[in-house]
């Protein structure tokens, strides 16, 4: 094969009569691309199960489809007798994280468009795929951080001077804020207050905390952070 026909094919993606070099080429091309994406997995992992079957599981399924595609080539019976060896085998491990199926998703398509002949779109692909993840890790895409939380505290009944300063603080600290209820304390001297708060930053929890004791007018000021979901 000539240069010009290397060119042609990786381009092209053309269908080539499979030779001994361009099987190891296509096997090679797709382990390369899956191990790539395997790489980007693995820097932007934040989950709690890191699981190193898997992440082998994205560069081996590579290979395979890639080896099936070669095998099939364009003939429509024996693609047929693969499909329905695959149907018999059952894979019962399931897939938790949307994210990791699109990552097994990026190394199967590398796998199937080196096993085609489309070299330039297995590279293309893989590449931006790796690019299109890291500026997701990096960048707050669709984050969604509100930092609601429950705030309790003491406070004299009808004490305007605590009442302005308390409006002070959490219009310092707190981004939206809102009473939830309020119920007598001590004999009817102190009402007990609870806020439903959205904190402006994470680690203003402390400062609001702290900023109500030196006050004075309020008794055992408490906030607990509460999160539906956590999101990593």
């Amino acid at each position: 094969m000539e240069a010009t026909d290397y060119m042609s094919l990786f381009f092209g993606g053309a269908q080539q009569a499979l030779t001994p070099w361009l099987v190891l080429a296509s096997l090679g091309l797709s382990f390369l691309l899956a191990s790539l994406t395997a790489i980007v997995y693995q820097f932007t992992f934040r989950g709690f199960t890191y699981s190193r079957s898997y992440v082998q599981s994205l560069i081996l399924g590579s290979i395979i489809t890639c080896t099936l595609i070669m095998a099939v080539g364009s003939n429509f019976a024996r693609g047929m007798g693969i499909l329905g060896t695959l149907t018999i085998i059952r894979f019962r491990v399931p897939v938790r994280d949307p994210r990791d199926a699109m990552f097994l998703f990026a190394a199967l398509g590398a796998g199937i468009a080196c096993g085609a002949g489309g070299y330039l779109v297995a590279v293309a692909g893989t590449a931006f795929f790796a690019v299109a993840a890291l500026l997701l890790h990096v960048l707050p895409f669709a984050s969604r951080r509100e930092y609601e939380g429950l705030l309790r505290f003491q406070m004299k009944t009808g004490d305007k001077e605590a009442e302005a300063a308390l409006q002070s603080i959490l219009t310092k600290y707190c981004s939206t804020f809102a009473v939830l209820g309020v119920c007598d304390a001590v004999q009817g001297e102190y009402a007990e207050f609870s806020y439903q708060v959205r904190l402006t930053d994470p680690s203003y929890q402390q400062d609001l905390v702290t900023s109500l004791k030196k006050d004075g007018h309020f008794e055992s000021p408490t906030l607990m952070l509460q999160r539906n979901t956590v999101e990593l």
